[in-house]
């Protein structure tokens, strides 16, 4: 009797291991493939985690083949993993039990691997190609001394600008639930994201877009999560809004100005007393802030107006982005500078501004005579008066 129900239970334990052993195969996903010229090196599987890191997964010694399998256990959203010999590195991304193949040559495998079995690695293949021809480009222009400091700026931020434009295009839009655009969006040049979602108003905007669509694709997703609170902050710095500053330690003689000078988007230097002998309106302002369209709309009739009767216009832009100060006031017709230390500048503390925008205005003698957060038909009233 004993002999029986001893191997009904050796046969139920090898079933229940065999059952639990391809629940767990069934739970991994599988990178395979073929690195050549790699004879006796390590082949590391290594995952890119959210907050701690890379984390090594598997790894293999390859032979003279080159044939390779390894596997991690299955995601619950997209996730981002690498295949890495010494400084050579295939970056994937993962999200169930999916089988990738991956082909290389060691000596060009970073940008010279196929992919197959997975649409997301293929674009982040590309992605990384495109990324590759940018830092070139960046290098040669760096390093081209024919140009002076700010034509090599200029020519870089444009490269820059352009990369983020295509690849918002082509590769993000209408995407932004997929793993590759995720990664797109944090890609880095140099050390730095190629992407700002803290200070770009635009670049926050596409952050946003990732965001909501994350939250409805992988709503409990760390990566979600993660995404939220980077367009949130992102949307604190940029939000159009009256900035509060507290200088209440600095005042401003009545009886005259104290000169300044900053970089117009040329990037020539234009001082305050260069307009000596008209009417000035001195305006601190950011283009960031709330209501500035109407503002500017409302500068343009008091420029064209009274600037022929001696009216002139120098413009303070206090905004976060250089970039989105040149692009705002390009068509401007007075001048428009940047103040790029921002409410850190010991010119808004001599002038002791407690809100922007904030306007003072001056006489011909260059005499301060006023300041003031006024009404349109206010201002004006003022400007004709010292005309």
């Amino acid at each position: 009797m004993k002999q029986p129900f001893f191997l009904h239970f050796l046969i139920l334990s090898f079933s229940l291991l065999l059952i639990s052993s391809c629940q767990q195969k069934g739970e991994q996903f599988t990178i395979e493939g073929q690195i050549t010229e790699a004879r006796d090196t390590m082949l590391y599987l290594e995952h890119l985690t959210l907050g701690k890191g890379v984390v090594p997964i598997d790894s293999t010694k390859l032979d003279e083949t080159g044939d390779f399998s390894l596997h991690g256990a299955r995601p619950q959203n997209p996730e981002f993993y690498r295949l890495r010999i010494g400084a050579q590195v295939v970056n994937l991304s993962v999200d169930s039990t999916e089988t990738v193949r991956v082909e290389a040559s060691l000596p060009q495998m970073s940008l010279g691997y196929q992919v197959e079995g997975s649409g997301n690695c293929d674009t982040i293949r590309m992605l990384c190609l495109k990324l590759d021809t940018l830092t070139r480009s960046i290098r040669r222009v760096a390093q081209d001394r024919d140009l002076t400091i700010a034509e090599r700026e200029e020519r870089i931020h444009t490269l820059v600008n352009d990369y983020k434009t295509d690849i918002k295009l082509r590769y993000i839009q209408n995407r932004y639930e997929r793993a590759s655009s995720y990664y797109a969006m944090f890609q880095t040049v140099e050390g730095q994201m190629i992407f700002d979602p803290v200070n770009d108003p635009s670049d926050v905007t596409w952050f946003t877009a990732l965001a909501n669509a994350w939250n409805v694709e992988y709503p409990d997703c760390q990566r979600t999560e993660n995404l939220t609170n980077i367009a949130l902050q992102g949307h604190r710095n940029t939000r159009r809004r009256t900035l509060e500053i507290d200088m209440s330690n600095a005042k401003v003689s009545e009886s005259g100005i104290i000169d300044m000078g900053f970089p117009d988007k040329t990037g020539h230097e234009r001082r305050l007393s260069e307009l000596k002998g008209n009417v000035v309106l001195l305006d601190f302002m950011a283009f960031e802030l709330k209501g500035t369209p109407e503002r500017t709309l409302l500068l343009r009739e008091l420029y064209n107006k009274y600037h022929a009767r001696g009216l002139e216009i120098y413009q303070v832009s206090l905004d976060t982005s250089e970039h989105y100060w040149k692009t705002m006031s390009d068509q401007l017709p007075w001048v428009c500078v940047w103040n790029s230390e921002g409410l850190q500048n010991d010119i808004v503390r001599i002038y002791n501004l407690q809100t922007l925008p904030t306007w003072f205005l001056i006489d011909r003698g260059s005499n301060l005579v006023g300041r003031m957060e006024l009404m349109e038909e206010d201002l004006e009233h003022a400007i004709a008066r010292l005309l």
